[in-house]
């Protein structure tokens, strides 16, 4: 395993973020549950370029604390929304991945004031019930201490993309995830996908959601559906790609983000 590990700062209360770029609006990258900022970096990359780009690192997960107690989605919004004015930032851009989409909801339902655009990518919506046992099925796997850290490998990337600079990145992230901080944020993934999924109509600001066509989990139907409902709201469905899209597709995703970044 060789993996390429970025410079961090930490915020007063510890939480671990790479600011980069200069000028121009800010744009802050939430990573899903077993990442790290390192999952960005095709982003990272592309954004700093015009703007300036913030990734930070979700509580449990790469230098970042675990959040206290048992926390929910609720709790991770909360510790976003301080992450925020710990870092002085209002009127921001938020992209969020997966978990990082639900983050992402959150944040732009309890304090829209904050939030200038919003982008889900690879985000969960009202999920079926077998879906939603599904998942829990497996948040309580990983919560045992029983559980194969790669296995969802096998839903990220197809059999064509094993040898993959995009699946050796995240195999080596997943390789070096605490297990009790994937633990916490992954029942809150499993847990949280309803408690905001009623925002949308009042979400005022450009929301685009975009996911890959083979992504059976956060499914192309339900970008759709969130785009629908939010009255900026725009789907993006990257063809033939699946969870990871940001990293297997980077060129279609950083295109599709330059012309968000360009609404109003």
């Amino acid at each position: 395993m060789m993996l390429k590990t970025l410079p961090r700062s930490k915020t007063p209360t510890g939480t671990a973020y790479l600011d980069r770029g200069h000028g121009g609006e800010v744009t802050v990258l939430i990573h899903g549950v077993g990442m790290r900022i390192e999952a960005w970096e095709p982003q990272i990359d592309f954004i700093a370029r015009h703007h300036r780009a913030i990734a930070v690192d979700l509580p449990g997960h790469g230098d970042s604390p675990p959040l206290d107690g048992s926390p929910g989605l609720v709790e991770f919004v909360a510790w976003f929304n301080h992450f925020l004015d710990e870092m002085n930032l209002d009127s921001v851009n938020v992209v969020g991945h997966s978990m990082g989409a639900l983050i992402a909801s959150g944040i732009v339902a309890a304090a829209p004031e904050k939030v200038r655009r919003v982008a889900l990518l690879n985000g969960v919506y009202r999920r079926t019930q077998a879906a939603s046992e599904a998942v829990q099925k497996r948040a309580g796997e990983i919560g045992s201490g029983r559980f194969d850290p790669f296995l969802p490998l096998k839903r990220w990337f197809g059999a064509d993309e094993t040898q993959g600079k995009a699946y050796q990145t995240v195999h080596d992230l997943l390789a070096v995830v605490d297990p009790a901080g994937y633990a916490a944020a992954y029942r809150a993934f499993a847990e949280g996908d309803r408690i905001y999924a009623d925002c949308w109509p009042d979400v005022l600001c450009p929301a685009l959601f975009l996911t890959g066509s083979e992504d059976h989990n956060s499914t192309a139907v339900m970008a759709k559906a969130m785009a629908a409902a939010a009255p900026k709201g725009k789907a993006v469905i990257v063809s033939g790609h699946r969870h990871m899209v940001n990293l297997t597709a980077p060129e279609e995703v950083n295109q599709a983000l330059t012309h968000w970044l360009a609404s109003n």
